[in-house]
């Protein structure tokens, strides 16, 4: 579970820093023009920092690993595609619909910080 922490975790933090340079750069002027600038940066740091816990996480399933720690794992990285991957089909699209589904991620998102906490006193 520590090799799919990390390298996941490095994978995603990866294509943050290209997706948003990508949006920084070629579609700064769509993204103004729709107005959703401000929504592809939140979507693209968001991204990296889910990406930067399932890194941490990993690092910290090499010194001591549980199921939580497993499971948040799992819940950080479906965080990490249903959260900003929603925000950034609101930009590709313009359809606030998808808005609906980034709840969704948030979620998956404080599940598996509740988990990281919960290993913390169940050794």
């Amino acid at each position: 579970m520590k090799k799919f922490s990390l390298f996941f975790g490095s994978l995603i933090a990866g294509l943050s820093v290209a997706i948003g340079a990508f949006g920084a750069h070629a579609w700064k002027d769509y993204l103004r023009e729709i107005n959703r600038l401000e929504t592809f940066e939140t979507a693209a740091r968001y991204q990296m920092y889910g990406g930067i816990t399932l890194l941490i996480l990993g690092v910290w399933q090499m010194n001591f690993s549980n199921k939580h720690l497993k499971t948040a794992a799992y819940f950080h990285f479906a965080g990490c595609i249903i959260f900003p991957g929603s925000l950034y089909l609101i930009c590709l699209t313009n359809l606030g619909i998808f808005g609906a589904v980034a709840p969704i991620g948030g979620l998956c998102f404080l599940m598996g910080y509740g988990l990281m906490m919960w290993s913390i006193f169940k050794k």
